[in-house]
């Protein structure tokens, strides 16, 4: 037969188990609600990352099918023709807004958010050594395009640059 001594845990011995196993569940949990935590901070600036990219990208973009045609702008907004090679279509009137918090994108008729949260920001416009707020500076370069146009923006963790250099538009060149 086994002694009476020896047929169990005490309950002294079950509740330090118990307690020890507690301690080792809140230092699991609080190490797996820290690497969450950490996770959704590494994806919402990899979020943020990403629409600024794809912003430029799509800046860049128009800039690069700019169309004949002049260009006019301010501060807050540049429009400009680009042209659709990909769609067959005519060219399509674009402008871009720098208001009420965000940059804006209408193409035709159809309004597009391309980047929300922006504080401020500016266009800026480059011709003959100098930048100037607006285009055309005065009527005679109505027909002439800026050498580059610039955007920069103020957003929620910095500043956002993007100078574009535009193709030299000879003097005489029709519009349409």
């Amino acid at each position: 037969m086994i002694p009476h001594r020896e047929q169990g845990f005490t309950l002294i011995e079950v509740m330090i188990s118990l307690g020890l196993f507690a301690l080792i569940a809140v230092a699991g949990l609080g190490l797996v609600d820290s690497v969450l935590n950490v996770q959704g901070k590494t994806e919402a600036h990899l979020d943020r990352l990403d629409a600024y990219r794809r912003a430029m990208f799509i800046i860049d973009s128009d800039f690069d099918q700019i169309a004949r045609g002049g260009i006019s702008g301010d501060t807050d907004s540049v429009q400009f023709v680009r042209a659709a090679p990909g769609f067959g279509g005519p060219p399509v009137p674009v402008r871009y807004d720098l208001r009420g918090g965000a940059l804006t994108r209408i193409a035709g008729a159809r309004p597009q958010l391309v980047l929300p949260g922006v504080r401020t920001g500016r266009w800026r416009y480059f011709y003959d050594g100098a930048w100037t707020d607006h285009w055309p500076p005065n009527a005679e370069l109505k027909e002439v395009r800026p050498r580059a146009v610039a955007v920069e923006m103020q957003v929620a963790r910095g500043t956002l640059r993007r100078v574009v250099s535009l193709p030299h538009r000879p003097a005489g060149e029709e519009t349409e």
